[in-house]
């Protein structure tokens, strides 16, 4: 038997606020929300990043309760000006900054958020030089 990592999970009270700020970070996802509760799409390299609803959970798993700051997903916004752009397009999108944009002493513009389900969205670049 060959494992291997093929998917990660999120669990979310809105499909469509989830995706508003999903699709800032330039993942392909539908503007009309699917009338099913579970969604996923295939990212370059295979890995697969999924929807679900609380609601379509706990049809299955009635006690299940969401919980933050279990999961974190890093993007890499290629350059300092587009982490600074994409940090503000995420909270007006409505996502919570964790922390604003800083230049980090490991050499990346780097900045924290949370997604409007309470998971870590964080955003980094490479420093000139």
């Amino acid at each position: 038997m060959t494992i291997h990592f093929s998917a990660v999970g999120l669990v979310v009270a809105d499909l469509g606020r989830s995706f508003a700020c999903y699709r800032l970070l330039g993942l392909d996802l539908p503007t009309e929300i699917p009338a099913v509760p579970h969604f996923e799409t295939t990212l370059p390299g295979g890995l697969r990043l999924m929807w679900d609803t609380v609601a379509s959970v706990r049809t299955f798993y009635p006690e299940f309760e969401p919980s933050t700051g279990g999961v974190g997903l890093a993007f890499d916004c290629g350059s300092p000006r587009a982490v600074d752009e994409t940090h503000a397009a995420l909270i007006e999108a409505g996502c919570t900054s964790t922390k604003a944009p800083w230049d980090a002493v490991w050499g990346q513009r780097y900045a924290m958020t949370t997604d409007p389900d309470g998971y870590a969205v964080d955003l980094f670049s490479a420093l000139p030089g």
